[in-house]
């Protein structure tokens, strides 16, 4: 996992997670508390709300990237990029500012700013874009995005997402994105939660990432909350379940409240890194062969297949006395562990290991076939 660096923060596996805040140029923003027109204004929510509430970057939209207003144009960006400018110059404080655009021509003006991030929401739709960033050496957030301009997100799948990161590579500095929201081409929420529970699939990319779920109606639809003005409760739920599946950016409208929920999810989460010089081994807890397979499919060289690869535990009660007798024997043939407790089995090892398992149970028990379907049915998720 690469760090990126930018001014005093590092981003990455062992350190602390950042936290971005939103604060639009444009009237066009889903929600309107994160909008600040007049540079004066808003470089005093910066100093005197911002940053003081946790915030450690400070995200500039220029245009919104929901698919329901049209896209404006470089020239459009140009004009309000001067009153974001005005922002930094009369910030006080000592922070990092991004600047969302999608355009490389706004990002290499923004850059010669002061601008430290580049925020493409169209994940290199602009063909200049990475080299641009390369050129200045800025790090550079990358939306999963189809290549095309006016359509930023606008991907279904997990797979569409993973696809669009890997179109046109990544720069040594670099933050993925995979683009949650409604977006459009028929995303569902459901769409949107299996990503979400597929996160840790990201960290294939070897760089660090960045979710954006703060006030996502996929999210308010769980708990009945439609109404963006209700879903702080809900956001700050999944902001600690990033945290814990490996985000390192959360960008969100609601500092304060965020902040220390990352605080609290970093300090208490189950990622866990020995870092050492000039090696930093990151422990990573409930790796799926899944996962793994997206390890595989990026990387430069690999050995064995992730068959073999990680764990999977699972406890199974109510087997007869019978049944769990031959169960252990049979996990005790293919150096599967067991142990068995008060009526209860427990089963740990590799996803191959379990196949092997399976294969060797007798199938004219209906209790041992009733648990090798429901491990079977966990082994094809995974």
């Amino acid at each position: 996992m690469k760090t990126v660096e930018v001014g005093d923060l590092s981003i990455g596996d062992g350190h602390e997670p950042k936290v971005m805040s939103v604060l639009n140029m444009s009237e066009n923003s889903g929600y309107e508390p994160s909008v600040h027109v007049d540079a004066e204004k808003a470089a005093a929510v910066v100093d005197e709300e911002l940053v003081p509430a946790g915030a450690d970057i400070i995200d500039i939209g220029l245009q919104s990237a929901n698919p329901k207003y049209e896209t404006k144009s470089p020239e459009y960006e140009l004009e309000r990029l001067k009153a974001a400018a005005e922002v930094i110059d009369n910030v006080e404080s000592d922070t990092v500012f991004s600047i969302e655009t999608r355009y490389a021509e706004v990002a290499e003006e923004a850059i010669q700013k002061g601008f430290h991030i580049i925020n493409d929401v169209c994940g290199f739709a602009d063909p200049e874009m990475r080299s641009t960033c390369e050129a200045y050496d800025v790090p550079v957030i990358k939306m999963a995005s189809p290549p095309d301009l006016d359509r930023p997100g606008a991907l279904k799948t997990v797979d569409d997402v993973f696809e669009a990161l890997e179109r046109g590579g990544v720069t040594d500095r670099t933050i993925v994105d995979p683009a949650f929201g409604g977006w459009y081409d028929g995303k569902t929420y459901e769409d949107n939660r299996e990503m979400f529970r597929r996160l840790s699939e990201f960290r294939a990319f070897g760089c660090p990432i960045l979710t954006a779920t703060n006030r996502e109606d996929f999210l308010g639809d769980l708990a009945n909350q439609p109404e963006t003005e209700d879903q702080l409760a809900v956001s700050l739920a999944a902001a600690a379940l990033e945290v814990d599946r490996g985000a390192h950016v959360i960008r969100t409208h609601d500092t304060k409240e965020t902040y220390d929920v990352v605080q609290v999810a970093h300090a208490l989460g189950r990622e866990h890194i020995n870092r050492t010089s000039p090696v930093n081994v990151t422990e990573l807890s409930g790796v799926t062969r899944r996962e793994m397979r997206r390890h595989f499919s990026v990387s430069d060289r690999a050995v064995n297949g992730p068959a073999r690869a990680s764990s999977l535990t699972f406890s199974i009660e109510s087997l007869p006395g019978g049944a769990a007798d031959t169960a252990e024997k049979i996990a005790e043939l293919n150096d599967l562990p067991a142990a068995i407790s008060d009526g209860t089995l427990v089963l740990s090892g590799t996803p191959r290991t379990f196949v092997d398992f399976l294969d060797d149970l007798p199938t004219d028990d209906p209790e041992l076939a009733s648990m090798a379907d429901s491990i079977g049915a966990a082994l094809e998720r995974k």
